[in-house]
């Protein structure tokens, strides 16, 4: 029975060959993983993209007033602008044929100049009257009409709002969610004190999170080691109790921490018949009903990481410390503990980064005071109905979420190096 003749060992057919059977294993490879990317470029990428397009896209104005902003490209935001700025409004409004985009562009103007809504809309119900305002006016004479109508047209206020936001792109959400604002004149300046809310709120976010993280890693770090030193079988039994908060829904979690909480609930109860206190804690619609139920539904997201980190440390190695010399506790530290650090990291950003993102939890059991970015994101979503500002609010939370990631990785690489 005749065989074909292989190729010889460093020959360009055994070269040929192999580069054939690379292609083809990368090849499947690739067709393996193509479900997965383009799943993950439909529900992540995209939105991400959409997200970022709209924190810096400013539609209503330049929609609705295009010859309005060409008649104020060259106006100099000062004072009152020509008669032909005026005529371009009239003509603007009375094209409108959606109310909805008028009362869009009135929210959106309001955003910018208060009274601004009421200015437009009394103005484009007036100019929609075809009998009362023909279409054929000189631009002098629809100037004297609309001051007739309503004196504000005079203010620079509202044309200097007008002109700014006459561009379908702008940075002014970016640059109000970190309490700066642009100018009439054009410059970048900080918001006036008073209105400097969103950098309070971001620092409330990040001090509730690290918070959070704390307790977390407090709470879970010995847990996680004497769950590292029990038997597989003992280990996995309690692994199951830890992952049961994860069957459960955040509502009603969150819902059962109410009725422990209050004032007369079950917590207060038990310490006053301990007489540990004489009178109930105001345990609810603060920082700590919010800092305890945060704690309890991400723990387990801190000790998983913690427990795969334990699990591979060799406990021979502090009986080898203690059998030199070292003390227990001493040995503990200076030998178990840096290995864990892999653990620590991982868990501790899991956790900060769902907490800089939690909604419901501070919306139920915090004040006014306790609530975080995503109650505001969600406010502009579906009480504003400012889409532009709650994107921009999403941008920086994702900004921030990728700093400290990418200071995790430095930290990471820098730790590998040493070691």
């Amino acid at each position: 029975m005749s065989t074909a003749a292989l190729p010889a060992i460093g020959s360009p057919a055994l070269r040929q060959s192999l580069h054939r059977a690379e292609t083809r294993r990368r090849t499947v490879a690739v067709l393996l993983t193509l479900p997965l990317l383009v799943f993950l470029l439909v529900t992540l990428l995209v939105p991400i993209g959409a997200l970022l397009m709209r924190a810096v896209e400013n539609p209503e104005v330049a929609a609705a007033l295009p010859r309005t902003g060409e008649a104020l490209s060259g106006w100099d935001r000062h004072g009152t602008p020509p008669a032909p700025a005026f005529a371009a409004v009239a003509a603007d409004l009375a094209a409108i044929d959606d109310g909805a985009q008028a009362g869009g562009l009135a929210r959106r103007l309001n955003t910018e100049a208060s009274g601004a809504r009421s200015l437009v809309m009394s103005t484009y119900r007036a100019v929609r009257d075809k009998d009362a305002w023909p279409a054929t006016l000189p631009a002098a004479d629809v100037q004297q009409r609309m001051l007739a109508l309503d004196e504000r047209w005079g203010q620079a206020k509202y044309w200097q709002a007008i002109a700014k936001n006459a561009s379908r792109w702008t940075p002014d959400y970016l640059l109000t969610s970190i309490d700066l604002k642009r100018q009439p004149e054009g410059g970048i300046a900080r918001v006036e004190p008073e209105q400097r809310v969103f950098g309070r709120i971001l620092l409330r976010t990040f001090e509730i999170s690290l918070t959070v993280t704390l307790w977390c890693l407090l709470l879970a770090y010995p847990l996680a080691y004497w769950l590292s030193t029990l038997k597989a079988r003992q280990a996995n039994l309690l692994m199951i109790l830890v992952l049961v908060p994860f069957w459960t829904s955040i509502l009603v979690r969150v819902a059962a921490w109410i009725v422990l909480l209050q004032r007369e609930g079950l917590v207060n109860k038990s310490l006053m018949a301990l007489s540990v206190i004489q009178e109930p804690l105001a345990l609810l619609f603060n920082r700590t009903g919010v800092v305890i139920a945060m704690v309890h539904i991400l723990l387990p997201f801190m000790i998983l990481p913690l427990y795969s980190v334990m699990k591979s440390v060799p406990p021979t190695y502090l009986r080898a410390a203690v059998s030199l010399g070292s003390a227990p506790l001493a040995a503990f530290f200076r030998v178990y503990v840096p290995q864990t650090y892999a653990g620590i990291g991982a868990g501790a950003l899991l956790v900060f980064i769902l907490a800089i993102g939690y909604y419901v939890t501070p919306a139920l059991l915090g004040g006014a005071d306790d609530q975080m970015l995503s109650y505001y994101i969600a406010q502009y979503t579906n009480v504003d109905i400012n889409w532009g500002m709650a994107c921009a609010l999403g941008a920086v939370l994702l900004a921030a979420t990728l700093a400290l990631y990418g200071i995790y990785r430095k930290l990471a690489k820098a730790e590998l190096s040493l070691g």
